[in-house]
């Protein structure tokens, strides 16, 4: 787990004790009871990934997580915050890829939540992290969403384009395009320069 993954996760897990279990987050349907459950989940049931892969099994990861919401909250924010040393996820070999982006973005899904929120300011290392995955999650998501746009990080640390002949750039810090990437874009602050409607509405992210 890196220093940053680490940082996050005990954030997000304080912030969770804060607002308890029934505050909104920016996952559509979701209180804070249910992202806390989420992330159990995805660390301690790997088996809830079948759906993914299955359709048919697809009720079947909802329902691990559902249970897993329903135990006391302040139990399953600290499992939130303790990892099993096991997790496919949250091991020293996968744990820098997995959760960089992960508890950044699940961080921010509360933070931004309600209303009031400001985009905290990060380091430029803790950028250059989260645009490593950004560009990952960002290539794949706009290519099924079938959008042709060249996406610019502002702070210098790269660009990337997919598709040809885009239409469309999208520039931003690390941050900001990591949320926007991952199905965020109503509350991530990026500007977008030409037609923006097709990728403003698109189901972006993995």
């Amino acid at each position: 787990m890196t220093a940053f993954a680490k940082s996050e996760r005990h954030l997000l897990a304080d912030l969770l004790l804060r607002l308890g279990p029934d505050a909104p987050t920016l996952c559509a349907g979701w209180t804070t009871r249910d992202l806390a459950a989420h992330l159990v989940v995805r660390e301690r049931r790997p088996d809830s990934a079948a759906g993914m892969l299955l359709p048919p099994l697809r009720g079947y990861g909802e329902r691990i997580r559902l249970a897993k919401a329903a135990e006391p909250f302040e139990q399953v924010v600290a499992q939130v915050r303790t990892p099993p040393w096991w997790s496919p996820v949250s091991n020293p070999l996968t744990g820098e890829l997995a959760n960089a982006g992960e508890f950044f973005i699940h961080h921010e899904d509360v933070r931004r939540g309600a209303e009031g929120w400001q985009p905290r300011e990060l380091t430029r290392e803790h950028h250059a992290a989260l645009w490593r995955g950004a560009q990952f999650a960002g290539r794949m998501g706009l290519r099924r969403a079938k959008i042709a746009a060249r996406v610019v990080e502002s702070g210098g640390l790269g660009e990337f384009t997919v598709g040809e002949n885009p239409q469309v750039t999208v520039r931003g810090t690390a941050g900001e395009l990591t949320l926007f990437l991952s199905g965020r874009q109503r509350a991530a602050r990026v500007e977008i320069d030409g037609p923006d409607t097709a990728i403003r509405q698109a189901r972006l992210g993995l």
